[in-house]
């Protein structure tokens, strides 16, 4: 009843921006900043005023400084969810500067509706900052797979209880797919029935310990089929073996017996060969594949022929002189 669950097939991605959508979020994106930087810019009479009424020296340096920390801060959150190093303060910090920066508009406000204009053009910069770290967190948490994915809220109106057990199984098992948690739940709860046809009622108390374990770790998969083993294979005849080829030791022995020649053999044999050859047509190479000898006998034969045909009689060695010398003597 153990077996791990049947790997799902990865959810379809979301097809990348086109041009035309990358052009139009560029123009966003520099309208929001323009925006932010307006808002920034409108709050900075009331803020050097509120400066100058706590006793600055330099009233001006309070908005300048708290108008550049906010998308210095900013900018570090974006780089912290990039390098997947996110640290869940610092985003906060833009925020209450930004509301710093707000209560100083409103107390500058002489109406209602000053106060209103005055606390809202600050705060369109966090907001798009924040849009833009959702992007930026979005699409890190994708390509790591370290985001999690949400639960439809109809889902949670709907059936709250099971929901909730469900999130919370995902938060413990570490399931960032909210589509492989459906297919594990579903494994799940079709295991708790098998157990449940297979001990009772009380199968709680007699499944063994390691399998509710395991069951509530989310490793126990249903097992509604039994495995028949596979039947044994029949025996078969063994094909003859091939007959292994006999050594050649006829050429083996040519061969070694070819190597071995002497030089008066190989010179005899030139002769033979190379007797209707020019005198120009006599070159080592020729000779070699003629006589099929080495290099170097070939050019000893080369010069041997050579110096026969300039005496116009065939050389002999000194053992066939002295033979025939011999046989000479005894006649």
């Amino acid at each position: 009843m153990t077996t791990t669950p049947a790997p799902q097939a990865p959810a379809p991605g979301v097809p990348p921006l086109t041009r035309p959508e990358l052009g139009l979020a560029g123009v966003g994106a520099f309208a929001a900043a323009a925006v932010g930087a307006l808002g920034l810019i409108s709050s900075f009479d009331a803020v050097s005023a509120a400066a100058l009424s706590w006793g600055f020296h330099s009233p001006w340096m309070l908005p300048v400084g708290i108008d550049v920390a906010i998308p210095v801060f900013t900018v570090a959150n974006l780089l912290l969810i990039r390098m997947d190093m996110a640290l869940g303060w610092v985003r906060f910090v833009p925020w209450a500067l930004t509301l710093i920066t707000c209560g100083l508009n409103i107390a500058a406000g002489h109406s209602l509706s000053a106060k209103v204009a005055h606390g809202t053009m600050p705060l369109l910069w966090v907001v798009f900052s924040e849009i833009g770290a959702h992007i930026y967190a979005v699409r890190i948490g994708a390509a790591t797979g370290r985001r999690m994915e949400k639960i439809r809220f109809s889902r949670w109106l709907l059936a709250f209880p099971s929901t909730f057990a469900l999130w919370r199984r995902m938060t413990l098992w570490e399931v960032t797919s909210y589509t492989e948690a459906l297919a594990r739940e579903k494994e799940r709860q079709l295991a708790r029935a098998d157990l449940r046809e297979q001990y009772g009622r009380k199968w709680r108390s007699k499944t063994p310990r390691r399998e509710r374990v395991m069951l509530r770790m989310g490793d126990l998969a249903p097992t509604t089929e039994e495995t028949t083993p596979a039947p044994p294979p029949a025996d078969t005849p063994e094909p003859p073996a091939a007959p292994k080829p006999r050594p050649r030791r006829q050429t083996a022995t040519k061969t070694k017996v070819k190597a071995q020649r002497t030089f008066e053999e190989l010179l005899t044999e030139a002769r033979t060969v190379t007797a209707e050859w020019t005198q120009a047509e006599l070159t080592a190479d020729r000779i070699r594949a003629a006589v099929h000898c080495s290099a170097t006998n070939a050019r000893a034969l080369r010069d041997a022929l050579k110096t026969e045909r300039a005496d116009g009689c065939p050389l002999h060695s000194v053992d066939d002189a002295e033979g025939e010398a011999t046989e000479a003597e005894a006649a």
